[in-house]
């Protein structure tokens, strides 16, 4: 009923996790686990007919059920053998993680989970979270490759939890003689592709040259027993970089390794705990930034003027439109088709606004976020990590966002001083 991860395949088991079941039995550095397969998801589909429910009506029907009892009990066994301590859950869904669409955050994943229980209802939700309104919006402009339109097919990945010191994403290079991106902060990785943080970001060239740009990194997230915590960066090392050029070259290295091993180049999110670098999710780069900005030294932007605010390039284009700010949830029936999104960061609830947006520009974010990737797959222009962007771009008022530059322009009087 449950596969060792390192015996997962795609078509039990979902890209995510066959992907890291590739890269393990190949010896590179991934936390063992376990995967809970499609056809447990497809029994409790088929035995409540979710896929002819109401979304919402689904959701609720995942989010109570009761699960078989041998299920639990092989769970449980399989917890005791990775030490029976926090555990990382994470969706695993059919045509996730894959060439033709990577549903960046899309799903439910969850951190420093411990004890069987809190296992089964994270289980739960993630196969609940194939019926959120933001992965059922994604998979009406995305394709599927396996399931339906209403809903995949549901893998869940179970692994050993890592407390990260530092954490990060990286895109290896598209074709030989290209620079692998990476981007880093402090804590679990989370702040980093949910756009929660400016990281700072590495440029490693073919030679291992290692081009960096320090980042705000203003918050942190991490473990504090079973539950995560959200502190603030202490000033000091807020102006420091959190990743040695040694530690960037070594993880370009595995980086090239596990593309090379998976055949394409990859959106990797990497771990460093207690100075041991781990891969805990490799997919293949659906949407890479624009050649000029991976050819350029991180953080270049556009020079600023005083009509134009600047901030990092990481979806291409430019396109014009009224500026719509959102703070919250709370603002989402205020935003138009056609409407620049200016917001905090992109929460993955946030997904189905970027749809008809114009462009969007947040205050924080680094360009390998999930909030640049799905903007690249809408094709529609990303300009990330603009301080103060809901402040001096005022509601209503036409700008225009250039993804490739990272300039918003304006005229004098609609920007604030």
């Amino acid at each position: 009923m449950l596969i060792p991860l390192r015996e997962a395949t795609s078509s039990d088991c979902g890209g995510k996790a066959s992907a890291l079941g590739e890269l393990l039995r190949a010896g590179l550095p991934v936390p063992e686990g376990f995967v809970v397969p499609f056809s447990v998801f497809d029994s409790a589909t088929r035995e409540f007919g979710l896929t002819s429910l109401k979304p919402a009506t689904a959701r609720g029907t995942l989010a109570d059920l009761c699960l078989p009892d041998a299920l639990c009990q092989q769970m449980e066994i399989r917890l005791s053998d990775l030490g029976g301590g926090p555990v990382a859950v994470r969706s695993s869904a059919a045509g996730e993680d894959t060439a033709e669409a990577s549903a960046a955050g899309q799903h439910e994943s969850f951190l420093a989970v411990h004890g069987l229980q809190n296992v089964l209802e994270a289980l739960r939700s993630c196969w609940a979270s194939a019926f959120s309104d933001r992965a059922v919006a994604y998979r009406q402009h995305r394709p599927v490759t396996h399931g339906s339109a209403a809903a995949p097919q549901m893998a869940v990945l179970i692994q050993r939890h890592l407390d990260a010191e530092v954490s990060g994403v990286m895109f290896t290079p598209l074709c030989s003689g290209e620079a692998t991106l990476l981007e880093a902060s402090w804590g679990l990785g989370a702040s980093v592709v949910e756009g929660a943080v400016t990281p700072d970001a590495f440029r490693i060239d073919d030679a291992g040259e290692v081009t960096p740009t320090i980042g705000e990194k203003r918050y942190r997230l991490d473990r504090s027993g079973t539950r995560l915590k959200t502190s603030e960066v202490a000033e000091s090392k807020r102006s420091l970089l959190c990743l040695s050029g040694g530690s960037a070259r070594r993880l370009a290295e595995l980086g090239k390794q596990a593309s090379q091993l998976l055949g394409s180049p990859q959106d990797i999110e990497w771990v460093i705990d207690r100075h041991q670098a781990w891969l805990v999710q490799s997919r293949p780069i659906t949407a890479a930034p624009h050649p000029s900005i991976r050819a350029s030294a991180a953080g270049d932007t556009a020079p600023q003027d005083s009509a134009s605010l600047t901030g990092t390039p990481a979806s291409p284009g430019r396109a014009s439109g009224p500026v719509r700010v959102v703070n919250g949830p709370g603002d989402f029936a205020r935003v138009q088709p056609g409407d620049v999104l200016v917001c905090p960061f992109t929460d993955p609830a946030w997904t189905p606004l970027l749809a008809g947006a114009a462009a969007v520009v947040t205050e924080v974010g680094g360009r390998l976020s999930h909030a640049a990737i799905v903007a690249r797959e809408h094709r529609i222009p990303a300009v990330l990590g603009v301080p103060g962007a809901r402040r001096k771009l005022i509601d209503g008022r036409t700008v225009t966002v250039d993804g490739t530059t990272g300039s918003i322009t304006t005229t004098a009087q609609e920007a604030r001083r």
